[in-house]
């Protein structure tokens, strides 16, 4: 993973729209799989090759498939892990509760992806074959990366967890622990194929105020201990610099007001292995907490991914704000150790559309430019 020597280097978090094409295709594999796997192989194709020139073009410096082959950053794994056969559980709620006319008015932004089938049965591989397309997919990308690098997402053994319950494991610690050993052989092969793994965690977050939200600070703070300690064992063979992480709050246009804040969790987080952590900063619900930093020990080698554009909201940045956010994270921990992204993805769930794909790549743009205007102040 690139250290920024004279520049500060723009990434994103991972997901990126869809053309709708994909969307239906996408949608219809989740309720007949492998119905059309020949036509979703080619428009998935297709679209991985028209959003990797779409970063480059809005001047993206380390890229990826936009997740276009998946329905969303986790669910893809009750397809290709066996043990998923229980009863769907439905999705916990991100901190609507108590505004209807809110809920209402996201009930239009809700996800078609309802199916959480809960572990019923011992996890492991039934569907290798599915990762390694998807790999290959991602691997695609690296040529045409002008950096030379580019990342693909997998979701943590915390945030899997989060996602599909469990009635199998006689404790959630051996759940989770168990879905380490299982993922471990995907993160390595995506290391192995030359990618960035990023670990998409926001388990470590965004579970405070939805799965844990009855648990004390202090017990909260003992369990995503215990998520990042499975992490670790799940990615002991791989070395930091070819990982990074990613942390949130959630995707959604709710009031946020129940969100742990950054303080309170950021030692934990630095616990974990890989050499680079991204989080939101440009949301107002977070923008602030650039401020934590001042008191963090960052990790000798380790990097921070801050968000410096909204990735839910349809206003464009301005590159001077883009600049200013870059400088306020640049300014404490050193320009060397930032480098500039996205709060979340854009893309997150097929069918769920909250920024107009246009100005996606608008925004984009900007968050380049804002780099680049940030840069000329540090160098």
């Amino acid at each position: 993973m690139k250290h920024s020597t004279d520049r500060i280097l723009t990434t994103h978090t991972g997901s990126l729209p869809r053309p709708p094409d994909v969307v239906e295709l996408l949608l219809a594999e989740e309720a007949n799989r492998g119905a059309q796997a020949d036509k979703l192989d080619a428009v998935v194709t297709d679209a991985i090759a028209d959003v990797v020139q779409k970063q480059i073009a809005a001047g993206i410096d380390i890229i990826n498939d936009g997740e276009q082959g998946r329905p969303d950053y986790t669910s893809h794994v009750k397809d290709r892990l066996s043990g998923y056969d229980g009863p769907s559980s439905p999705p916990l709620g991100t901190g609507e509760e108590g505004f209807p006319e809110l809920s209402e008015m996201l009930s239009r932004f809700a996800s078609p992806l309802q199916n959480r089938p809960t572990c019923s049965g011992p996890v492991g591989w039934k569907d290798w074959a599915a990762a390694e397309v998807d790999i290959a997919r991602a691997k695609s990308v690296v040529t045409a990366a002008e950096s030379g690098e580019a990342f693909m997402t997998s979701p943590s053994p915390g945030q899997i967890a989060r996602y599909l319950k469990n009635i199998y494991y006689p404790t959630e610690e051996e759940y989770i622990f168990a879905l380490a050993d299982v993922m471990r052989q995907e993160y390595e092969a995506i290391v192995d194929a030359g990618l960035i793994l990023q670990l998409d965690c926001p388990d470590l977050a965004l579970s405070r105020h939805t799965v844990f939200r009855d648990l004390s600070l202090t017990d909260f703070r003992k369990e995503i201990a215990m998520h990042v300690a499975a992490l670790n064992h799940a990615i002991e063979n791989i070395p930091a610099e070819r990982m990074r992480m990613h942390l949130c709050w959630s995707s959604t246009l709710g009031p946020h007001h129940e969100d742990v804040p950054l303080k309170d969790i950021v030692d934990i987080v630095m616990k974990a292995k890989p050499g680079a952590v991204s989080f939101p900063g440009a949301n107002p619900r977070h923008e602030h907490e650039w401020k934590v930093w001042r008191d963090v020990d960052l990790p000798d080698g380790k990097i921070i991914i801050p968000g410096v554009i909204d990735s839910t909201s349809n206003f464009v940045e301005h590159p001077e704000l883009v600049a200013d956010r870059i400088l306020n994270y640049a300014n404490i921990v050193g320009r060397e150790r930032v480098m500039a992204g996205v709060d979340c993805g854009f893309g997150t769930f097929a069918g769920r559309v909250q920024v107009d794909r246009n100005i996606v790549w608008m925004k984009m743009a900007s968050l380049a430019e804002g780099a680049a205007m940030a840069s000329e102040q540090l160098w």
